[in-house]
C-alpha cells in the first residue's frame, strides 16, 4: 500500500487515508461526517465508495504521565465501544467495523504499551488504574466532561448509569483479558461484552510462571536472550506429540527473532497485573444483567472454545457462545456475518 498520510478535513478532524485515494476523494470527504450524509449518495456513488469508511478513521496521540498512547477512532454512532486488540497487533485492526456498524457505534481503540504506535515509558508495568485514566482521557475528548464522569474506578463514585449510556466492551485474544479485567473493575458502566477468542478466561500455568513469580520472570528474562536450550526442548515435545503443530509454530515465531523476543518480554511482563477474576466478573455480569457475545474459531488451537462454554456456566441467560469457520485469527472482515449480531443483536434474541 502506498505511504499513508494525514490530512484535515474542514470540520476539523485529522484522518489517515492512503495518499493514493486522496486526490480521487478530497471532494466526497469534505462534505461527508456521518453515515447519515453517506445515505444521500446515489446508489451508484455508494457502491463506488463503499469502501470510504474503512479508511475513514482517525488516530490520534494523547499523552499519559511520559507515554504517548496512540488510539484510533472510527464510526460515527450515538453508543461507544472501546475495542482491545491480540497480541503484536494495534487498534487499528478493528477499523471494518465501521463500515457495518459506524452509524450505531463509535469505536475507541487504543495500542496497548509496546503495540502499535504507543510509546510506553513508564518502565514494564501497566495497570487497570493506567488503564481507566487514559480511557477518561479519550472520551472525555469526544464528549467532554459529561461523557468523562461515566468512566470512573469501582473504588471511587458510581454515578447512576441509563441503559443508553452504557459503553461496550470488544476484545480479542489479549485484548480479552484486558476487557474483562476493565469490566471487572467497572462493570457497571458496561451493557455489552463482546470477547473474541479471548485470553483471561484460563489460568495459563507457563505465563503465570514466568509473570507472576520472580523466579519465573527471571527465567523468562534469561530464555528470551539465550533461547537455545527452550528450542530444543520445544521441538522435541512436538515430536513425542506433547505440543501440537500450532502451538510449536506460534512459539517458534516469538523465539526466534531477537526483536520479537524483547517485545514478546516487554508485553507479557508489562501486562501481569490484568488477571481477571472470573467468579466475581460472572457475578457482575448476573447483577447488571451485562449481554455477554463469545465469538471462536472452530479450527483455533490456540484458544479453545471449551474454554468459553466453561465460563458460561452460569450466565447462560445473559451470554451466547458461537463457533465459527475460522482458526484463531476470528477478527476478520470476512467473519463479519457472525461478529456484527454480537454487536448489534439484543438479551432476547
Amino acid at each position: 500500500m502506498n505511504q499513508a498520510i494525514y490530512f484535515s478535513l474542514n470540520f476539523g478532524r485529522s484522518l489517515w487515508f492512503p495518499e493514493k485515494f486522496r486526490a480521487e476523494y478530497t471532494e466526497l470527504t469534505e462534505s461527508i461526517i456521518s453515515l447519515n450524509t453517506l445515505r444521500s449518495l446515489s446508489e451508484n456513488q455508494l457502491t463506488h465508495y463503499q469502501f470510504f469508511f474503512f479508511f475513514l478513521m482517525e488516530q490520534t496521540l494523547i499523552i499519559y504521565k511520559n507515554s504517548r498512547i496512540n488510539y484510533s477512532r472510527f464510526g460515527n454512532g450515538p453508543a461507544n465501544a472501546l475495542c482491545f486488540h491480540g497480541f503484536g497487533e494495534g487498534g487499528d485492526v478493528f477499523g471494518f467495523l465501521a463500515k457495518y456498524a459506524g452509524d450505531q457505534y463509535t469505536f475507541h481503540a487504543i495500542d496497548l504499551p509496546f503495540h502499535g504506535k504507543t510509546e510506553w515509558n513508564e518502565g514494564l508495568t501497566f495497570t487497570i488504574s493506567d488503564l481507566i485514566k487514559i480511557i477518561e482521557q479519550i472520551l472525555y475528548r469526544q464528549s467532554g466532561s459529561r461523557q468523562s464522569a461515566v468512566v470512573q474506578s469501582a473504588t471511587t463514585c458510581h454515578p447512576e448509569q441509563s441503559e443508553g449510556q452504557k459503553l461496550s466492551l470488544i476484545g480479542f485474544s489479549l485484548g480479552g483479558r484486558i476487557a474483562l479485567s476493565l469490566y471487572q473493575a467497572m462493570s457497571e458502566k458496561f451493557g455489552r461484552l463482546v470477547l473474541l477468542a479471548p485470553d483471561g478466561l484460563k489460568v495459563n500455568f507457563w505465563y503465570w510462571f514466568t509473570t507472576q513469580t520472580w523466579l519465573g520472570n527471571k527465567l523468562f528474562a534469561l530464555t528470551m536472550k539465550y533461547p537455545g536450550w527452550f528450542f530444543g526442548i520445544l521441538k522435541l515435545l512436538n515430536k513425542l506429540g506433547l505440543v501440537n503443530t500450532s502451538i510449536f509454530k506460534f512459539v517458534n515465531y516469538y523465539i526466534g527473532d531477537k526483536e520479537v523476543r524483547q517485545k514478546l518480554y516487554q508485553r507479557w511482563t508489562t501486562m501481569r497485573t490484568l488477571n481477571p477474576k472470573l467468579s466475581l466478573i460472572k457475578s457482575y455480569i448476573r447483577k447488571n444483567n451485562t449481554i455477554v457475545r463469545l465469538i471462536y474459531g472452530h479450527h483455533d488451537r490456540i484458544i479453545l472454545s471449551t474454554v468459553g462454554e466453561k465460563f458460561r456456566k452460569g450466565i447462560e441467560q445473559q451470554s451466547k457462545l458461537i463457533i465459527i469457520h475460522a482458526g484463531h485469527q476470528v477478527l476478520h472482515e470476512i467473519h463479519i456475518r457472525e461478529i456484527l449480531p454480537a454487536l448489534l443483536d439484543d438479551a432476547n434474541q
